[in-house]
């Protein structure tokens, strides 16, 4: 059938157009040529439009992405939907989060989760490498194929990494060079960083789970803050 070619959303509107074309033109009997002049059919059109121009945001994370221990929708990329939505903006978020990813796992499932076209592609891994004590090296060079991967597949999408940091247990050379992977990357390649996503999150207990790792709701809020006051600009173009 030739409504499988759109994507879900696009195809129940367009049954729903073709529904009420079929009402307005049994109840008027109009001819094809007055359909077409019909404005309830012009409204129909547009809004069909609006829809298939709708632009992606697809975050691929680990367990913050995804909002491990809470409802998906109190997760930040959720969150930032509500954001885009209240403003009336054309995009849709995407949550590409598995909690427990890391940057060699998220290389390996990049290839079919990037399989459409995306406008920005918002990049949270690492955390759990710099947990496992991953070598910084393999880090960075993973991190580094994820960004080449998705630019080879659309130049055009912009990339926002967000930058994280390690507890000062993990050792001060560690961390310090864990922390600075972020801006290297981000500087070398001229994409957008967030330059930490736990800022005012990590490390206080209230706003963190039993766990004290994963945010609560309001934890998961301010992440969203975090990115969106990189991210409004960009989407506000």
């Amino acid at each position: 059938m030739i409504l499988n070619i759109f994507p879900r959303p696009v195809r129940t509107l367009l049954i729903f157009c073709y529904f009420l074309v079929f009402v307005c033109g049994i109840s008027c009997g109009e001819n094809q040529t007055k359909k077409q002049e019909n404005p309830t059919v012009t409204l129909i059109l547009e809004a069909t439009e609006k829809v298939t121009n709708t632009k992606k945001i697809l975050f691929f994370g680990n367990s913050l992405t995804a909002g491990m221990g809470l409802d998906p929708n109190d997760a930040f990329p959720s969150v930032i939907q509500r954001k885009l939505d209240s403003l009336g903006l054309p995009y849709e978020v995407i949550n590409a989060g598995l909690s427990g990813e890391t940057t060699a796992a998220g290389k390996s499932r990049i290839s079919w989760v990037l399989n459409q076209d995306v406008a920005i592609f918002v990049l949270e891994l690492g955390a759990n490498d710099g947990l496992r004590g991953i070598p910084l090296e393999e880090t960075r060079k993973n991190l580094q194929e994820i960004i080449d991967f998705v630019l080879e597949k659309n130049k055009e999408t912009k990339i926002i990494l967000t930058g994280m940091q390690m507890p000062p247990n993990m050792g001060a050379a560690y961390t310090t060079e864990f922390k600075n992977i972020f801006p290297e990357l981000a500087e070398a390649n001229d994409i957008y960083l967030v330059p930490f996503l736990l800022e005012n999150v990590g490390g206080i207990p209230e706003l963190n789970q039993a766990d004290g790792i994963h945010p609560t709701v309001e934890g998961q809020q301010i992440l969203a803050e975090n990115v969106w006051e990189l991210l409004r600009p960009i989407v506000m173009e």
